[in-house]
């Protein structure tokens, strides 16, 4: 069974409620079709709802299980409103909140923050920029993190990890361009909790560098080393160790060579965290070019409850792998509440 087969497994056990509130347009339609038809989780359309049924129609695309949230409903409008604002610490003000309702987004993600779906998942019509703010706004971030950041999944075909597989993860790549020593404190946990929910795997992140315990010296190197005390301080319970160059981290040989101490990750790790957006970004594309990966993802990560952004430019294929990892996220959440 490869990740795809696991993850729809898992999203089948446990469904959500996933708000779209970019549903005018046939590509995400048909994802979300997909989704409703493999009975992952409930399809929440948020917006015009005779444009888009319009869009159903002309395309013979049945939404007859979907629920529907008119964003001309002024009367659901003012409940999703009133119950948000007796929420603790709020960004906007009443005002300023209520001019946003108008935005199918922002209901969405008001939606979600009292409970009305689990999951919001849009980017499709806004950019990565006004998607990310929007959530960070109305959901907010989780406890001990600092910023919002992003992981991605790569399978490489011709590479064999230490434990076997084909399969590592790799963050942050798409989002934060220059984190300080805390916020890759964050990305390395945000990272560490996603892959566990997605996965099951026993997260072992190596926090990555040009030095290997010291083998480098300079600023960069001390901002990595940094962000691995705070991360072990924020999070002991979980594997995180470095400052690794990539080889130590992945490959058992090379990391008994250089890392002369006990280490839970080095040689074996699964989760790679990249010291800013040039390395990660780089890393990503040569893995993909060199190593023909097939890469899953980016997963938005950091906020408070599950929002996922998607490429404008994705297939059909694409969003629902997004989806359904978005759902398994939220599923994973749930049960942690309970």
């Amino acid at each position: 069974m490869n990740l795809m087969d696991k993850v729809r497994a898992k999203a089948k056990a446990n469904p959500v409620r996933v708000a779209f509130p970019e549903a005018n347009d046939l590509k995400m339609i048909l994802a979300m079709k997909e989704i409703s038809d493999g009975e992952y989780g409930t399809v929440v359309v948020v917006g015009d709802i005779a444009e888009i049924q319009k869009l159903c129609k002309d395309n013979s695309v049945d939404d007859t299980k979907w629920e529907y949230v008119d964003i001309k409903n002024e009367e659901y409008k003012e409940k999703v409103l009133k119950k948000y604002l007796d929420l603790p610490n709020l960004v906007y003000g009443e005002k300023s909140l209520r001019r946003r309702l108008n935005d199918p987004l922002y209901l969405a993600l008001m939606m979600e923050a009292i409970g009305e779906v689990d999951v919001t998942f849009g980017g499709f019509m806004s950019t990565s920029g006004d998607f990310i703010l929007a959530s960070q706004t109305i959901v907010g971030l989780k406890d001990n993190l600092d910023i919002i950041s992003s992981v991605g999944i790569a399978e490489i075909p011709d590479y064999t990890f230490a434990d076997g597989g084909h399969l590592i993860a790799v963050g942050d790549c798409a989002v934060t361009t220059n984190p300080s020593a805390s916020e890759l404190a964050s990305i390395a946990i945000a990272t560490c909790d996603t892959i566990k929910a997605v996965t099951d795997w026993e997260p072992k992140c190596a926090m990555l560098s040009y030095s290997t315990l010291g083998s480098g010296q300079g600023e960069l190197v001390d901002k990595v080393v940094q962000a691995v005390k705070i991360a072990n301080e924020r999070r002991p319970d979980l594997k995180i160790d470095g400052e690794f160059q990539l080889d130590s981290a992945i490959v058992p040989e090379v990391a008994k060579k250089k890392v002369k101490r006990p280490s839970e990750v080095a040689g074996q790790a699964n989760i790679l965290i990249f010291p800013d957006l040039n390395a990660g970004n780089i890393g990503v594309k040569l893995i993909q070019q060199f190593g023909h990966a097939d890469a899953y993802g980016p997963l938005l990560q950091g906020f408070r409850l599950i929002c996922s952004d998607c490429s404008r430019g994705a297939p059909v294929s694409e969003l629902v792998g997004n989806i359904l990892f978005s759902i398994v996220r939220a599923g994973e959440l749930k049960n942690a509440k309970k």
